[in-house]
């Protein structure tokens, strides 16, 4: 996974993925909401990785008030987006690779919403957390299970290897209690496919589908990089609306899970 691309390509989309994002901002709403009801008040420290433009992470610091909130992302630029919230002095911007950078360790409560599934190893990183944090801390995240995105990933024979829920319960079990944990599948509707590629586009995600042509927006091929041309623009077009369109519109899945888990004794 080119975690420079993925960087790269939210950093891009950072000034239209607010107005973009609205299935993230709806997984991002359900996720406090599962967090009041399952998790106990008050959580001193909270560390949130991916935080991306901070909509989850405003949520996060209105409903818990956390003594200390340390705010993560893949992408530098993001610290400016959160900027209102940096500027209270409980709350910390620690940029880099969530996998790989040092957290502060004792935390009562890790968090992410929709960020996942940009990992290498999302087994790995739950061990690491369950390092980080204290005794009897939780570790409660969104992601997307192996339907998102399932019409994208049909014409270009990739994408992001996206876990079941059940692959993630499992893989949590040896450290972590499963409190909670659900999915559901949302469904998108757009006026046609080039509505579909701009909303990609718009909120960063279009960075790990590839068709035997290349990215479906960067047309990378290799090592090299260059623009689709209007031939691979309009086949993909076409298939797009010619398979997945229902009535007057053509659809796009989203397959969020959610987990709250909490450390074992």
């Amino acid at each position: 996974m080119d975690k420079s691309l993925i960087a790269e390509r939210f950093g891009k989309a950072a000034a239209t993925y607010p107005r973009e994002a609205n299935v993230q901002r709806r997984i991002a709403g359900k996720m406090i909401g599962l967090l009041q009801t399952h998790i106990p008040s008050p959580c001193p420290e909270v560390i949130e990785f991916g935080c991306g433009t901070g909509t989850y992470s405003r949520l996060l610091f209105d409903a818990f008030r956390p003594r200390r909130l340390f705010l993560n992302d893949l992408c530098p630029k993001m610290e400016a987006c959160c900027g209102d919230l940096l500027k209270e002095h409980r709350v910390s911007f620690l940029p880099g690779d969530a996998e790989t950078i040092p957290f502060p360790a004792g935390t009562s409560l890790i968090t992410s919403c929709s960020a996942l599934q940009w990992f290498e190893s999302p087994e790995k990183f739950f061990e690491r957390c369950n390092a980080l944090l204290r005794s009897r801390g939780y570790f409660a995240f969104s992601t997307f299970g192996k339907e998102n995105m399932r019409e994208v990933r049909t014409l270009t024979g990739n994408g992001l290897p996206y876990r079941s829920l059940e692959e993630l319960e499992k893989a949590l079990s040896p450290r972590f209690d499963i409190i909670h944990s659900e999915e559901e599948i949302i469904p998108l509707a757009f006026r046609g496919s080039i509505e579909v590629l701009y909303h990609l586009k718009q909120t960063g995600v279009n960075a790990p589908f590839r068709s035997n042509r290349g990215s479906i927006l960067t047309g990378q091929e290799g090592g090299a990089t260059r623009p689709w041309t209007r031939r691979d623009l309009r086949e993909f077009c076409e298939r797009y609306d010619r398979l997945f369109r229902r009535d007057h519109s053509v659809s796009l899945t989203y397959h969020p899970i959610y987990i709250i888990a909490k450390k074992k004794e």
